[in-house]
């Protein structure tokens, strides 16, 4: 299996000293399941490329795999393991560039610290969610992502192996961390045995990063083997490093039901579509999107040319940055990014900004309020604030049962609160009543007879 890492930065042999691996040297790393080489194709000051290529010694892995698992078939000996970029190589990564990884240089320490202009080439990866997921996981990072299915002559006819090619500015040791989570992640798999120790390892590689991903319930799922307690473990770790923020994905629970289901699109893309509908009869032009996360609904409303003023706001810092970058905002268009606007702000406050838009949208956001600030909320954005049309949806609790949830719990750990279609009706009426709004509510989602829709939506409409 073979990773390409080329940057242009001049001098580009530079990347060198950040990987610490000379340009003129072929070198070889032992590793328990074969040898990884690292060598340099091409070594100019224009334009370098480092490659590392992992042999594995087939025999020597299923003898391990199969004293750990018990499984001594052909099947551990013929696998597309040796071909295809999998935690093998996350693995010979994390050792052979560990000094990298750190983002320390003694001899370029600036170099270190800057974001470079790079690519990294994986001819096959492994993908158990095909294309639309590397771009899911590696487009919120920064990376203009080339996702192409490409199948393994001799292992898969259905093309579950995927050709990859990532773009973007980026910190080395960033670059390479997000390869060694995301590479098994991308498999769902792993050669070894998990255990409690992987924590450490996701939170520590993915730091800041991780902890503002669209798909961090995803990514910690995979990465530590969908065992509930370690994830558990990590969400925890998360919040330590992550601010309080909305988020417009599926919750952890939402993206495992949607996996499992035969739907053709996840539920969050289903609820950026019923407000994108919501948003279109009521003849909005700007939109302010509170709690917009990394961006998703606002890349829709950009898309639509009758949206001339689109506002995304989020208390957390670190998620309009990911929306800077989900969005390309260095690279858009300058008529498209004359139509927008980015800040930081909280929904509890009130702020001049929010004032002056046609609708407001909180997409999967109060449930992330403690319920003692709802009433601040109330009187930002429907008091103050007062756009002609505000969208509100947010989990109906009476749902949860269909995701395998107790009475009492709710799909994300940072839900302060979900309510069901009884307390949702009698919150959107109260809050109708006291601002002078209409309110009609609608399912989002599949419906459940019993249980209604995943997702509940409130349109709210000044009198």
């Amino acid at each position: 299996m073979l990773l390409t890492i080329t940057t242009t930065a001049n001098p580009a042999t530079d990347l060198g000293w950040l990987l610490r691996k000379h340009p003129d040297k072929v070198q070889a790393f032992e590793q328990t399941f074969g040898t990884a080489w690292v060598f340099y194709p091409e070594a100019g000051e224009d334009r370098c490329t480092a490659a590392l290529l992992l042999e594995v010694d087939a025999a020597r892995l299923a003898r391990s795999h199969s004293r750990a698992s018990g499984d001594g078939s052909i099947k551990q000996y013929v696998n597309d393991r040796p071909y295809a970029a999998s935690s093998l190589l996350a693995v010979a990564l994390g050792k052979v560039f560990s000094t990298a990884r750190t983002g320390v240089s003694e001899e370029r320490p600036d170099l270190a610290a800057a974001a470079l202009p790079l690519e990294i080439a994986l001819p096959a990866v492994p993908c158990k969610g095909g294309p639309e997921l590397v771009r899911d996981l590696f487009e919120p990072l920064g990376w203009e992502v080339e996702a192409t299915a490409v199948p393994l002559p001799g292992f898969d006819a259905d093309s579950r192996h995927v050709r990859v090619r990532l773009r973007g500015e980026v910190r080395l040791s960033e670059a390479l961390s997000h390869l060694y989570v995301l590479l098994p992640v991308l498999d769902d798999a792993k050669h070894y045995w998990v255990d409690i120790g992987e924590v450490d390892k996701l939170v520590r590689s993915g730091g800041e990063w991780l902890a503002a991903h669209p798909r961090r319930g995803l990514i910690a799922r995979r990465y530590l083997a969908h065992r509930r307690s370690y994830e558990r473990a990590a969400f925890a770790r998360l919040e330590e490093v992550a601010e309080a923020a909305g988020s417009e994905e599926e919750s952890p629970v939402e993206e495992e039901a949607a996996e499992g289901s035969e739907a053709s699109l996840p539920l969050h893309r289903i609820r950026i579509g019923a407000v994108m509908d919501a948003l279109a009869a009521s003849d909005a032009a700007s939109v302010l999107d509170l709690g917009c996360g990394s961006g998703k609904l606002l890349d829709a409303l950009l898309d639509d040319p009758r949206y001339t003023r689109v506002t995304g706001a989020d208390v957390s810092s670190r998620a309009i940055g990911m929306a800077e970058r989900a969005l390309r905002l260095d690279r858009m268009p300058e008529r498209r990014r004359a139509r927008l606007q980015l800040i930081q702000g909280s929904v509890v406050y009130r702020d001049k900004r929010f004032a002056g838009y046609d609708a407001a949208v909180l997409m999967e956001v109060i449930e992330h309020l403690d319920p003692g600030r709802l009433p601040a909320m109330e009187r930002v954005v429907f008091g103050e604030a007062r756009p002609r049309t505000v969208v509100v949806t947010t989990p109906n609790a009476d749902f949860n049962a269909r995701y395998g949830l107790g009475r009492h719990e709710m799909r994300h750990d940072d839900h302060r609160f979900e309510w069901d279609r009884a307390d949702f009706a009698a919150w959107t009426a109260a809050v109708a009543g006291r601002y002078g709004y209409r309110v009609r509510i609608e399912g989002v989602g599949t419906v459940d007879p019993e249980a209604g829709t995943p997702t509940q939506m409130g349109v709210f409409d000044r009198d």
